[in-house]
C-alpha cells in the first residue's frame, strides 16, 4: 500500500494537523469559559466541533486518496460527504453566531429559520447528487476529482456568507467594532484564500485560512464577553456594597437597642424586622411623644427591594414628624397620607397601624390604614385578634380621613402587631403560615416578655417554612403594659 504524498498533499496535511490542534484548544477553552453567555458558548462549541470534523475528514481523504480497494473507495465517498456536510454546518453556525451576538439575547426565531432552511437545502442537494457523482467522484484508482456540478456544493455556504454580510451591515450598531472586524475577516479571508489556492497546484489554503480566522474571531468574541463579565462583576460588587450600606442605614433608622427605655417601668417593648432582600419595605417605630405618651407604629410598603426601602424611609419620617407634634393617630395618618399623595408619581402605597399609649392610664388610641389586625392579650385570658376598622392604604387617595378607636390596656396586657410577611410566610408546599398558627404561637406561652414573645413567633415560623425561600419581609412588635 503506497502512502507517498505529493508536496501539496504534505502541505495540506501540515495545515490540517495545525488546524486540528487549534480547534481542540478552542473547544476546551470555550467549554471551560462558563461565564460566557450560554447561547454563544453553545454555538461556538458546535462551530469548532464541525470545523474539526471538516478538516479531519479532509485529512482522512488526503491520506486515503489514491489507495486501492473497494473498502477504501466507500470510505472516500463517506468522508467526502461528511466534509461537505460539515462545511454547510460551519456556515450555519457562523450565521447564528453573528445573529446572537447582534441580537444580544433577543429572540432570533425568524432569521434563524431562514438559516436552518438554507442548511437543509444544502443537505438535500448533497444527498440527491451523491449517487450520480455530480458533486465529486473518484476514478478507477480512487483519486478524487470534482464533479460537473461541484460549484453547487458551495452555493449554500456562499449564500450564507452573503447573509452574514447583510446581518453585519444591518446590526452594525449592535456589534462592537472589534467583533465586527473579526466576523468580516472570517467572511473575506477564506474567499481570498480560494482565489489564491487556484494558482497553488492543490494546496488547500482555504482550510488554514478558515481555522486561523475562526480562531481570531473566537478570541475577539470571548475577550469581549470576558470584559463584559468582569465589568458586570465590578458593577455587582459595587451594587452589593451599596445595598449593604443601605441595609445598615435602614437598620440604624429603626429602634434596635433593648431594653428600649430601661428607666421606664410602665411598659416593655421589643420589635424585629427580617427583610426578604438586602433592604426591606417594612418598618416599625416607637418613641415618647412626651413623658406620658408612647407612639407605636408598624407599616408595610408596597413592592420590594430598593424602591420600597426608599419609600419606607420617607414614609417613616413623615409619620414620625406628624406624631411628634402631638397629633391624634387619625390626624397623623390623614396628614401623612395627604403629604405622601402630593408627591407620589410612582403610585406606591403603605399600610400602617399607629397607636398612642397613655402610660399613666393604659388608654391606647389607634388608627389603621389598611394594615393587619392587631392581637391583644388581657391578663387571665388569651391572645385574640382585635378586628379594628380598616381605613384605606396611605398613598392611595389624597382626601382620605382616617378614623381612630380606643382600647384600655390593663397592667399585664400585651399588644402584638406585625406585617403580612408573618401570616403569609410560605412553606415549600405553598401553604401559608396563617392567622391561626400566629395566634397559637402567641398563646403557647402568654407569660413571655415581649422579646421572648417575638422570638417564639419567629421560631414557629421557621419550623413551619423550614428551608423554603422567604418572599416577604417579616416584621413584628410586641408591647407589654405594666402600669404605674
Amino acid at each position: 500500500m503506497d502512502f507517498s504524498f505529493s508536496p501539496a498533499s504534505l502541505v495540506n496535511i501540515i495545515f490540517i494537523a495545525i488546524g486540528i490542534g487549534i480547534c481542540l484548544l478552542c473547544i476546551l477553552q470555550i467549554t471551560a469559559s462558563i461565564h460566557i453567555q450560554k447561547i454563544i458558548r453553545r454555538y461556538f462549541q458546535f462551530f469548532f466541533l464541525f470545523i474539526l470534523l471538516y478538516i479531519t475528514s479532509h485529512l482522512v481523504r488526503e491520506i486515503m486518496n489514491g489507495l486501492p480497494g473497494e473498502g477504501v473507495r466507500a470510505g472516500l465517498y463517506i468522508v467526502t460527504f461528511i466534509e461537505m456536510v460539515s462545511a454547510g454546518i460551519m456556515a450555519q453556525m457562523m450565521s447564528l453566531l453573528i445573529l446572537v451576538v447582534a441580537k444580544k439575547g433577543e429572540k432570533i426565531n425568524g432569521i434563524a429559520l431562514v438559516i436552518h432552511s438554507l442548511f437543509l437545502a444544502h443537505l438535500i442537494m448533497l444527498i440527491a447528487f451523491w449517487p450520480f457523482d455530480l458533486v465529486y467522484t473518484f476514478d478507477a484508482n480512487n483519486v478524487y476529482s470534482r464533479g460537473p456540478l461541484y460549484i453547487l456544493s458551495n452555493l449554500v455556504p456562499l449564500l450564507m456568507l452573503l447573509l452574514d454580510s447583510y446581518l453585519l451591515i444591518r446590526y452594525r450598531k449592535n456589534i462592537a467594532k472589534s467583533v465586527a472586524t473579526a466576523f468580516w475577516l472570517y467572511i473575506v479571508v477564506p474567499v481570498v484564500a480560494i482565489i489564491i489556492q487556484s494558482f497553488t497546484n492543490g494546496i488547500q489554503l482555504i482550510i488554514f485560512a478558515t481555522v486561523i480566522c475562526a480562531f481570531y474571531m473566537f478570541s475577539v468574541v470571548i475577550y469581549r464577553q470576558t470584559m463584559v463579565y468582569q465589568q458586570q462583576k465590578v458593577d455587582s460588587s459595587r451594587i452589593e456594597a451599596e445595598l449593604t450600606m443601605a441595609s445598615s442605614i435602614q437598620s440604624d433608622m429603626l429602634p434596635s437597642i433593648y431594653p428600649a427605655f430601661p428607666e421606664r417601668s410602665e411598659f416593655d417593648i421589643y420589635a424585629s424586622m427580617n427583610p426578604a432582600k438586602e433592604v426591606g419595605g417594612d418598618f416599625y417605630n416607637f418613641f415618647l411623644v412626651d413623658d406620658d405618651h408612647l407612639c407605636i407604629m408598624i407599616a408595610d410598603v408596597s413592592g420590594k427591594g430598593v424602591p420600597a426601602a426608599l419609600f419606607m424611609m420617607a414614609s417613616m419620617i413623615v409619620l414620625a414628624n406628624n406624631a411628634m407634634i402631638g397629633k391624634s393617630p387619625a390626624k397623623i395618618l390623614t396628614d401623612a397620607n395627604a403629604s405622601i399623595c402630593s408627591n407620589n408619581r410612582e403610585g406606591m402605597f403603605v399600610t400602617a397601624w399607629l397607636g398612642i399609649l397613655e402610660l399613666s392610664t393604659g388608654k391606647l388610641v389607634a388608627a389603621n390604614a389598611g394594615h393587619e389586625f392587631p392581637v391583644i392579650y388581657e391578663p387571665g385570658g388569651k391572645f385574640e385578634y382585635l378586628k379594628d376598622k380598616h381605613g384605606l392604604v396611605i398613598g392611595g387617595f389624597p382626601d382620605i380621613v382616617y378614623q381612630e378607636y380606643t382600647v384600655n390596656l390593663k397592667p399585664g396586657s400585651k399588644l402584638f402587631i406585625y406585617t403580612d410577611g408573618v401570616t403569609e410566610a410560605t412553606a415549600s408546599n405553598d401553604e401559608l403560615y396563617g392567622f391561626d398558627r400566629l395566634k397559637d404561637a402567641l398563646n403557647s406561652n402568654t407569660s413571655s416578655h415581649p422579646q421572648e414573645m417575638c422570638e417564639q413567633v419567629s421560631k414557629s415560623i421557621n419550623e413551619f417554612v423550614k428551608d423554603a425561600e422567604q418572599f416577604d419581609d417579616i416584621t413584628m412588635l410586641c408591647l407589654e403594659y405594666k402600669g404605674k
